[in-house]
């Protein structure tokens, strides 16, 4: 059975550690959503997996959303989980469409390689400190990024 661990208490912690690292928090559902600032996305990632209660040691999933026409165009989506309290996290970080790059953390979660290979791939978002970003779907020699909103239906010919 989960352990009651509070919303609230998730952000309170992380607003401790750092009180500058949540841009936004949403609640839907029993599930958490909060906003990371870009350049806080590390030291945040590397406090929810060691905090005491907390433990996010696992990162199951590693996604981004295309909001084109909007700015920021992109949200990178990171979907945590606790192995002792058996509760979801999810952190979402804004990345602007004229320079779309954040920092990995494969350092955090090595698991996050192929994901963010995946997302880079996909959609075109720079994950600095990659050790080997390059693509893992697509050909080596495929122009452009499918998933994007503005990427023809036909490709490019």
């Amino acid at each position: 059975m989960p352990q009651p661990l509070a919303s609230d208490i998730i952000l309170q912690q992380l607003r401790q550690f750092d009180p500058d690292a949540v841009e936004e928090a949403r609640e839907f559902r029993g599930e958490i959503s909060l906003y990371i600032r870009k350049g806080r996305l590390r030291s945040a990632c590397e406090f929810l997996r060691d905090a005491p209660g907390l433990n996010f040691k696992y990162l199951s999933d590693v996604t981004a959303v295309d909001l084109f026409p909007n700015e920021p165009r992109f949200e990178v989506v990171y979907h945590l989980l606790s192995l002792e309290s058996f509760r979801r996290l999810r952190l979402k970080v804004r990345v602007p469409g004229d320079d779309p790059r954040v920092n990995s953390v494969v350092p955090v979660w090595p698991g996050a390689n192929a994901f963010e290979r995946e997302v880079f791939d996909l959609l075109g978002i720079r994950f600095e400190g990659h050790p080997n970003l390059s693509r893992i779907l697509m050909p080596e020699d495929w122009e452009g990024h499918p998933l994007r909103k503005d990427y023809p239906t036909t490709g490019y010919r």
